[in-house]
Formats: structure tokens, sequence, C-alpha cells
């Protein structure tokens, strides 16, 4: 049962990565980024990437695709995302078509394949991340086996998850994205370049994305559509703990995290699956804006 309990708070700690920078996306800017989940497809091919070319191991990928991620994310902000701010449904469409190009261009190799150019580690092919020795190896500690790569997806959540706390509740920053999302149009008024902050906001979400698909790339195969599904999590995340609470985000994501490792055990991974949509629903009619949500939208 512990082995059960370890896999799902490892599982929980990749939804909190990918929910974290949705949640805060959300909140502060009212977009719902339905491109986040190929951000996490980034930072997973990035991974691959500079191992093949640039013989770079896992652990320093990590701060690279944050860096990819976030640039990518930065880049969407500027060009589209910012000049849709206020509808929401128009941003859904946008983001959703960012995520198709996004997809049919590492597919296509970024357009290299019309000239016959192929690019190793990239393509329509699954790839996979070689983990580092000293994270391969599982031990035994007091009876309970200890599984190294599932305890370092725990440890780096658990570090940027108290980063992001920081930033948020510690810093000038922070004082302005928390500004922001409970009403932008006073945070202006009041002297915060809302542009800039939501920018770099949105930047920063996509960092998280982006190491979240180096964690995913250890245990899963890199593909083009490996984000698809992950979106989908991380919005239930964002939904169950409430729209824009950090707090409530890593509540959701241990809740559903266990939730499905227990049940996957007991029956399978389809079972599980229909019990977590089950739970969500519930949650949601017990407490329409979530678990911990300070404001509605």
């Amino acid at each position: 049962m512990a082995d059960t309990l370890f896999i799902g708070l490892s599982l929980a700690s990749i939804l909190l990565l990918i929910a974290l920078g949705l949640s805060i996306t959300y909140g502060a800017m009212g977009v719902i980024n339905l491109a986040h989940g190929e951000l996490v497809m980034i930072g997973a091919y990035t991974a691959v990437l500079a191992g093949l070319h640039l013989g770079i191991g896992m652990i320093w990928a990590i701060p690279l695709a944050f860096v990819i991620a976030g640039a990518t994310g930065l880049i969407m902000e500027r060009l589209v995302i910012r000049h849709l701010y206020g509808r929401v449904m128009d941003t859904l469409l946008a983001t959703w078509g960012i995520a198709i190009l996004l997809q049919q261009m590492i597919r296509l190799e970024f357009g290299l394949t019309f000239f016959d150019i192929h690019v190793p580690g990239l393509g329509p092919g699954l790839q996979n991340l070689d983990l580092p020795g000293f994270l391969s190896d599982p031990f035994q500690i007091g009876g309970f086996t200890v599984q190294p790569y599932r305890s370092f997806i725990i440890a780096v959540t658990a570090a940027l998850t108290l980063l992001t706390l920081f930033l948020m509740y510690r810093t000038r920053m922070g004082i302005q994205v928390r500004a922001i999302m409970r009403n932008p149009d006073m945070a202006a008024a009041c002297g915060v370049n809302v542009k800039r902050v939501s920018a770099l906001t949105f930047a920063y979400g996509s960092g998280l994305a982006g190491v979240a698909g180096v964690m995913m790339a250890g245990f899963k195969t890199v593909s083009p559509e490996m984000g698809t599904s992950l979106v989908v999590d991380g919005f239930l995340v964002v939904v169950v703990g409430g729209v824009g609470s950090l707090i409530g985000s890593v509540a959701a994501a241990g809740l559903l995290g266990e939730v499905n490792g227990i049940i996957a055990m007991l029956s399978n991974d389809i079972i599980a699956r229909a019990a977590i949509f089950g739970l969500v629903i519930g949650i949601i009619m017990w407490r329409p804006a979530g678990l911990f949500s300070f404001r509605g939208r």
C-alpha cells in the first residue's frame, strides 16, 4: 500500500507542476490556455534533443527546458494572447490553434522534411530520455522499495512549489500578480504594468510546464501528442482546487493523484480515470468555486 501511495504522490507532483502554471495564468489573465500541454511536450523534446546533440544529461536539461518553454510561452503571449485579453472564448480557440500548430511543427520537424532534412530526436517517431544511473536503480529501506526517479520528481516539484509560493507571496512581482487576479483595472490604476506582469506570469507558468515535460520524459515515451491529455488533467486540478489558489492546486493535485493511484491498484487505469472524473463532478457540484477559491470569475 505504501508503494501505491508513493506512486500516487509522484503522479500528483507532475499534475501539480502542470496545474501551477495554469492556475496563475488563468487566475491572473483569464486565459484558458489549451496549448499548455504542448509546452509540456516542448520541455520533453528539449531534454531529448539536449541529450542527443549537446550531450547534456537530464539534470541540466531541466533549467534548459524551463527557459525554452518559458520563451515559447512569452512569444505566444506577445504575438497572440495579448490581443485577446477579456475574450475567454477567443483565447480558448486561439490557444487550441497554437497547440495544433506546435504538434504539426514537431511532426514536420519545423518544415525541414520538405527539404528532405531530418533532425534526430524530432519527427513523428517515439523518443525516450535516458535517466542518470543514480536515478535508475531502486533500493530497499526497511521493507519499502524506494524508487529514486519518483523521489526525484517529488523533490523537484516541492522545490518549485515553494519557489512559486515565495515569488507569489514574498516579492513585489507576486503582489502585482495577486493584485491583477483581484482586479486588473484597479491594479493598473495603482501603477501596475498589467501587460508586462501578465507576460512574465505567462512565461513563468510555461516554464513550469517545460519542467513537467522533462519529468514525464523520464518514464513515458516522448511524442508530439503527449501533452494533449495532460492539459485536461491540469485543468481538473485547477478547477477542483479553485481558480487562482496555489494552495488549492497543491491540495487538489495530491487528492486526485492519490485517488488515481489507489483505484488503479485495486482495479485498473480505466476505472481509475472514470472515478477521477466522477470525483471532480461531485466536488464541483458541492463547491462550484473549488475547494480553496478566493474569488469567482
